[in-house]
């Protein structure tokens, strides 16, 4: 299978390199922000993404089934590094803080009856909320403003939040017509040019 070509890439990580960043962000990090950090990192920092690269790479992560900071360390590994890197990617983001998690479970069992305890977890939720919404804001900035992308927002929230669909079946429903659209949108454009 031939390796993906990165075009912003000057200097092509090694899948270690892969491997220890995304260990470092897994040990470092906590809660739903995680795709902050990955933004920091691969994009502002190393620039080994461009903003747009990596939206796209989070909205596909968000897409699919699991957890999204592992699609996420899969899909930014497989872009850097081809299949050595998403092999790395997934396992530092997931084998080291596995680690940390379950001795730090050992150690909470032994202080979970202290109100300390649980005031140290509220605190650690709210930064990762703060985090997330972070990550929020700087995802909307950048998306360009058209009419559609408002549209299947506002029908999603709705079917969600308002309808109480089943999820399934809103992102199956959702997710094709999206695709469809943008197939149309790129099929037409192409045509025009």
């Amino acid at each position: 299978m031939e390796e993906p070509a990165h075009q912003f890439v000057t200097i092509k990580p090694s899948a270690l390199q892969i491997g220890l960043i995304f260990s470092r962000i897994g040990l470092t990090s906590f809660g739903g922000g995680l795709s902050g950090w990955l933004l920091r990192e691969f994009v502002q920092s190393r620039a080994w993404l461009t903003e747009e690269e990596f939206l796209n790479g989070l909205s596909l992560a968000q897409s699919l089934p699991g957890v999204n900071v592992t699609n996420m360390a899969i899909w930014i590994g497989y872009r850097l590094a081809g299949t050595k890197g998403a092999i790395a990617g997934l396992i530092g983001i997931i084998l080291p803080p596995a680690v940390v998690l379950i001795a730090i479970a050992i150690a909470f069992a032994s202080v979970d009856r202290y109100r300390i305890a649980h005031q140290l977890l509220d605190g650690a939720a709210a930064a990762a909320v703060g985090l997330s919404l972070s990550m929020g804001i700087t995802a909307a900035r950048r998306v360009p403003r058209r009419i559609f992308p408002a549209v299947a927002m506002a029908t999603t929230f709705a079917a969600v939040a308002v309808m109480h669909w089943s999820l399934p079946w809103v992102v199956v429903i959702g997710g094709t017509t999206s695709i469809a659209v943008s197939y149309y949108q790129l099929s037409r454009s192409r045509t025009d040019a």
